[in-house]
């Protein structure tokens, strides 16, 4: 009788936070009936790790905006700050990051860094060309780089969308700093079931896990052909240009967002892979040029996380005494 009645009152308990933790989708773009509480003119809730973080980031700092910092952790960082009831009120879906301007958020980077160089101060460097041609050009390769929708069905429509899929490694790599406790709370209110459920396979497993799991073998696979492809194109590009930037001589917001695709290749230990200087020297070249903007410094490297830095370093590491790894991983 004792045990029933803690059995039920834990099932109401999980009930309630359940419900206090529902989740839902959100438009794109600025929320203007939205109001939160700031402090400043431009906030930015943001994760260390997140790709689409990194972007919003980078472009605040080509913009010299300043803002009011809020890092909020993922499990791979830390915990699942993200689908607790305060981070909530910020973005009902859950998400990182999001930009907050007088108050009302804007959902989704690509947008982000669009809003943002609208209302810049005059004094501000400009990310957006005067050009329409170069504009439409600039649109494209933001596109070109962003994750949009489901990003694993739709790995062809950006090198955004094909990097979750060769995320996996570092994943993996990374969930050896975080307890099972903590993956427990995905399992007890995360949206997505799926996620905390491949978390668990992730610690159990270790990077194994990439040889005993054909679908997700296959999902790397398809991923890492699909980025070969994304980063053709933009070999042409810049060969075409004459670089330095993917419009010429113009740094754009499309050199903002493929600065963040670029990061994350590195965190894998994969830029060799994708952007050799024998197989594609002007993609090298583009990267070195990118290493040394200001905000590379300011919005990358200010922002390291020791999880990260513990996850790029296991894989690396692991890649060095496995060359069976290393051909899995590298192809």
């Amino acid at each position: 009788m004792i045990l029933a009645g803690i059995a039920l009152t834990l099932c109401a308990l999980w009930y309630f936070e359940n419900k206090r933790r529902r989740t839902h989708s959100v438009q794109a773009g600025l929320q203007g009936d939205t109001e939160l509480p700031h402090e400043q003119e431009f906030e930015l809730y943001h994760n260390a790790l997140s790709l689409c973080s990194m972007k919003s980031r980078l472009c605040l700092a080509e913009l010299e905006i300043p803002y009011k910092s809020h890092p909020v952790d993922l499990i791979e960082t830390g915990c699942y700050e993200n689908i607790r009831s305060p981070f909530l009120r910020v973005n009902p879906a859950g998400t990182v990051p999001v930009l907050v301007h007088n108050g009302h958020p804007i959902y989704e980077s690509h947008e982000q860094i669009r809003y943002a160089a609208e209302h810049v101060p005059v004094s501000s460097p400009t990310l957006v060309p005067h050009s329409p041609l170069l504009r439409e050009e600039m649109e494209y390769w933001i596109d070109r780089s962003s994750i949009i929708g489901d990003p694993i069905n739709h790995e062809s429509e950006s090198a955004g969308n094909a990097v979750p899929g060769q995320t996996f490694p570092l994943f993996i790599t990374m969930i050896e700093r975080i307890s099972f406790w903590k993956i427990l709370e995905g399992l007890l209110f995360h949206f997505d079931k799926r996620r905390p459920l491949m978390f668990l396979a992730f610690k159990l497993l270790g990077l194994n896990v990439l040889r005993k799991s054909r679908p997700l073998s296959a999902i790397f696979t398809q991923s890492r052909a699909q980025m070969h492809n994304h980063f053709d194109a933009l070999e042409a590009k810049l060969q075409q240009t004459g670089g330095p930037w993917i419009l010429g001589d113009t740094f754009s917001l499309a050199d903002v967002s493929w600065l963040a695709i670029y990061e994350r290749l590195r965190q894998l230990n994969a830029l060799h892979v994708f952007a050799g200087r024998e197989e594609r020297p002007a993609c090298a070249q583009y990267w070195d040029n990118l290493e040394m903007r200001p905000s590379y410094q300011e919005a990358i490297r200010a922002h390291s996380h020791p999880i990260v830095v513990h996850g790029t370093q296991r894989l690396c590491d692991a890649k060095a005494g496995s060359p069976a790894l290393r051909e899995l991983l590298e192809g």
